[in-house]
């Protein structure tokens, strides 16, 4: 950034809401971008944010950072809670103990390995024995932790359903519970270690407990009322507001009674999805198409907020042990869980690399370390974190996109909503439904629909180009008509075609069409300036098509 800008953003600081606008529309450009590039979209949000923050052009102040601190506190609420509406009993029933195991492996894992490398590149670099002790534990507490917006978005974005997707859903669920009562007992010890005056391994754990316990008690009151509210509801506009403001209370209470905030919005979907399975279908649809600008605008924020660019060499050394720790021991101790466990091969396989991203617990246990060891290792911990988190929220997304495609899970938790906006016409209409010439007798008409179970007929001139359509209300009014059915001819019982569509047409397109028109059959030509017959596109066949294939792909992800 020039010093001219610099000197101008300092002094003419934007508007909150400005840069709220600028953020989703640039992150959304930006993430555009990098979809084009076959990156998933995230990351695009991520870059723009580091671009226009404090490691950028710094447009997105930290003042403004500040400012937007409660909204990011209500992203992370909507993100675990929507995590907690994938969390079904039987799926629990089912693959609970293996989810547990794999948690706590792939948890110690991590903690272990960076554990480990960070105390041995710590003496390297100088530090006494204890300080690079404490350094390790407290660094292999928070690297257990896995950020559940930049994975879930990745899933979300590529409709994944399957064994690994639900493992994926439930290890980042459970993982950040994991980190923080790992983090509750490793401060304690480092500060035992290091003579900060900390207050022992009972307390923090006592704390963790009370964090965890209160929130999981909170999510789950509130849910058992929300879903009480929405079972008397009928009004969607008004779910929504219902939705929105259970959920805002319980970021809220979480803040005022210092608990978990994401594991209690996790609790509150957690229960709302098994209270009421079918009814709470609706309910996250609807909050899920409330939420793509919030994502967008979270993400964004994320990149701002990074600053790294003051980083001592030194420190970036560090840097590297804490990835490559945190990667293998995660890889490793997923594969280990799953294979003690008879885990699917495929969660065996790419699990580990799905659990790469961190951002908000890992930032907030860093920030809560920088508090604890201000005066020895916490501004150590909160540069590397931010370094560290920076990397990974670029790294992990690509990760997660490449296990569920190797896993062949993508395109698998479709709607048929979903499916309509990848087909064209011409990839439903039919092909061999019978069309007439102008000059074919009624006779001929009558003999050849008796075989079929088509309601509309397309007329075609001599070249074959569409000239009208026949129906069977038409037809019906000439069987009063005694003795005229070698004379009448289908140009006779045509009557003007009333829309048609390409086989280009997007088939979203033509079936609001159709459905607009109150058509039950729709005439699909070659193209524009061509009235070639390609053939008639009907919405009973469509939506079979559509549904068949919705239940073919999830009976392909469960099986």
């Amino acid at each position: 950034m020039t010093p001219a800008i610099a000197v101008l953003l300092a002094q003419a600081p934007l508007p909150t809401l400005l840069v709220i606008g600028l953020a989703i529309l640039f992150g959304t450009i930006g993430a555009k971008i990098f979809q084009k590039l076959h990156i998933p979209q995230v990351v695009g949000y991520i870059a723009i944010g580091v671009a226009v923050g404090q490691s950028g052009l710094g447009v997105i102040s930290k003042e403004v950072v500040g400012n937007l601190e409660p909204f990011c506190f209500f992203a992370l609420g909507i993100i675990g809670f929507m995590i907690g509406g994938e969390l079904h009993r039987d799926v629990f029933k089912k693959y609970g103990r293996q989810f547990i195991a794999i948690l706590f492996a792939e948890g110690i894992g991590a903690f272990l390995t960076v554990s480990i490398l960070i105390s041995g590149v710590g003496m390297l670099l100088g530090m006494g024995p204890a300080e690079s002790i404490a350094l390790g534990i407290v660094f292999g507490s928070i690297a257990s932790a896995t950020a559940p917006a930049a994975t879930t978005s990745v899933l979300w974005e590529l409709k994944t359903r399957g064994v690994l997707t639900t493992a994926i859903f439930a290890v980042i669920a459970l993982d950040d519970a994991l980190a923080l009562i790992m983090f509750s007992i490793a401060a304690s010890i480092a500060g035992k270690i290091i003579h900060s005056g900390s207050g022992g391994i009972m307390a923090a754990l006592g704390h963790a407990g009370y964090e965890l316990f209160g929130a999981a008690v909170l999510g789950i009151a509130v849910g058992f009322i929300l879903n009480f509210v929405l079972r008397r509801l009928r009004d969607r506009d008004k779910s929504l507001a219902f939705i929105i403001g259970a959920m805002a209370l319980v970021i809220g209470l979480t803040m005022a009674l210092d608990l978990s905030m994401i594991l209690a919005a996790m609790a509150l979907g957690v229960t709302l999805a098994n209270l009421a399975p079918r009814r709470s279908r609706e309910t996250f649809n609807l909050v899920e198409r409330f939420t793509p600008p919030i994502y967008v605008l979270f993400f964004v924020i994320v990149g701002a907020r990074l600053h790294i660019q003051n980083m001592q060499p030194w420190m970036w050394i560090l840097v590297v042990p804490y990835l490559v720790g945190m990667g293998s021991g995660k890889i490793i101790g997923a594969y280990l869980g799953a294979r003690w466990t008879n885990a699917a091969p495929v969660i065996r396989k790419y699990l580990g690399i799905c659990l790469f991203s961190q951002a908000g617990v890992a930032v907030g246990l860093s920030l809560i370390a920088d508090k604890e060891f201000h005066d020895t290792i916490g501004p150590i911990i909160i540069a590397i974190i931010a370094a560290a988190t920076f990397i990974a929220e670029i790294i992990g997304p690509p990760c997660v996109k490449f296990a569920v495609k190797k896993a062949g899970e993508v395109g698998l938790n479709v709607t048929e909503e979903d499916l309509m906006l990848s087909y064209n016409a011409g990839d439903m209409l039919d092909r061999e439904l019978p069309s007439f010439a102008e000059n074919t007798t009624l006779t001929n008409i009558l003999r050849t629909i008796a075989e079929t179970d088509a309601m509309s007929y397309p007329v075609t001139d001599a070249d074959g180009k569409l000239t009208g359509i026949i129906t069977i209300d038409e037809l019906k009014r000439t069987f009063v008509a005694e003795g005229l059915t070698d004379w009448l001819l289908a140009f006779d019982l045509m009557r003007p075609v009333p829309d048609t569509v390409t086989v280009q047409t997007p088939l979203d397109e033509a079936v609001t069409r159709m459905r607009e028109q109150e058509l039950e059959y729709l005439p699909v030509i070659a193209a524009e300036g061509d009235t070639h017959l390609a053939g008639m596109l009907e919405l009973a066949a469509v939506n079979r098509s559509l549904s068949r294939e919705v239940l073919r792909r999830q009976q392909l992800a469960d099986g």
